[in-house]
């Protein structure tokens, strides 16, 4: 009572006491961000396995507190981040891998991410990534340490109560299906979705067993726009694949309806589906309009086709200014297009686990 007193004398302005409040009730509520997926949600797992999936080097990172390149596909920081900090809760999500963080920080949030990684296992051995059944793995003993740390009513508490972010699904159309053999010969393109959704559906469902109750199931990009795609698209003058962003709409359909099914099935349930797809078309159609000055290629080497080792072998041609792109390399947004994204999925469907 005395800290809301000295609190209340404290704030002379509206929108301060608004704020205070608000922050308040917002670390109230998400004690945690939990994160699974792919490069779009990976802080730095992969330093510790081996692949060649990585981006813990230079040029990567150079924009990220203290210029450190931490296995984030970016400059900076990533959209898990920005939404952990909305939340009030930190500023980034440690990667469960890295040995420089412990039970006490991934208490209040963590990735078990992976970069390359998809819904199918074939996706993961590609570049031989964590596949999601051994996220979910490393999630149950993370559930057993937490237990540990704050006791068992406190983490079941904390977990029903924590946000579970599912970022991923490009992979597994532009790393494995399109590209090689295997999946395309069993699967039509739309039975592949299905196959994938299916993938999802189970997770999810793997998710709430283990008390999970606050999920947002993310949604694919344009990724007919990504730069690797537009480089390659000579047929169509360098714009973005119809295709690819055709499949993405028609995957995110069927997420959508998981969602609803799910929420309808499973009781306490609070499950969103996170879209990205039309705030980032419209920032690669109207890149001016966020002040950005290029949206077809990226800010690392010479934007049109690299990523990983080859933007840091070409980082010499690298911009000298990453907020001025949309892309950080050609397959990954930069910070700022991770701030703005993130911004939007919190404002437009995130909030809701803050009622």
């Amino acid at each position: 009572m005395e800290f809301q007193s000295k609190l209340l004398a404290l704030c002379s302005l509206h929108i301060l006491c608004l704020l205070l409040f608000h922050l308040n009730k917002v670390s109230a509520k998400v004690p945690a961000i939990i994160v699974f997926g792919d490069s779009s949600v990976d802080a730095g797992n992969n330093n510790f396995i081996p692949t060649v999936a990585r981006s813990n080097f230079q040029p990567y990172g150079r924009d990220f507190q203290g210029g450190k390149a931490t296995g984030r596909f970016s400059n900076g920081r990533i959209p898990t981040d920005f939404i952990a900090e909305s939340f009030g809760i930190k500023e980034s999500v440690p990667a469960y891998l890295d040995p420089k963080y412990n039970i006490s920080d991934f208490a209040t949030g963590v990735s078990f991410a992976s970069a390359a990684t998809g819904y199918d296992n074939a996706t993961s051995d590609v570049l031989s990534v964590i596949p999601l059944w051994k996220q979910l793995e490393y999630y149950k003993d993370y559930q057993k340490n937490l237990s540990s740390y704050l006791g068992e009513a406190k983490a079941k508490e904390t977990i029903s109560e924590s946000v579970h972010l599912m970022s991923m699904g490009t992979n597994d159309f532009l790393e494995n299906y399109y590209t090689m053999p295997g999946r395309a010969s069993q699967y039509t393109p739309q039975q592949y979705q299905t196959f994938l959704a299916g993938i999802a559906e189970n997770f999810i469902r793997n998710l709430y067993a283990l008390g999970a109750r606050k999920i947002s199931l993310g949604g694919l990009p344009p990724m007919g726009c990504l730069p690797l795609e537009r480089t390659t698209n000579f047929m169509g003058q360098n714009g973005c694949v119809a295709n690819f962003n055709n499949i993405a709409l028609e995957f995110n359909d069927k997420l959508k309806n998981i969602t609803t099914k799910l929420n309808q099935e499973l009781p306490d349930m609070k499950l969103v589906f996170s879209n990205p797809y039309y705030i980032m078309l419209h920032i690669i159609k109207k890149p001016d309009l966020y002040g950005f000055e290029s949206a077809s290629v990226a800010c690392c080497a010479t934007g049109m086709f690299e990523m990983g080792y080859a933007c840091s072998r070409g980082s010499m041609f690298s911009c000298t200014d990453a907020s001025k792109f949309v892309f950080w390399d050609s397959f990954h947004p930069t910070e700022k297009t991770n701030n703005i994204v993130a911004k939007y999925v919190v404002e437009h469907v995130l909030a809701q686990f803050l009622e």
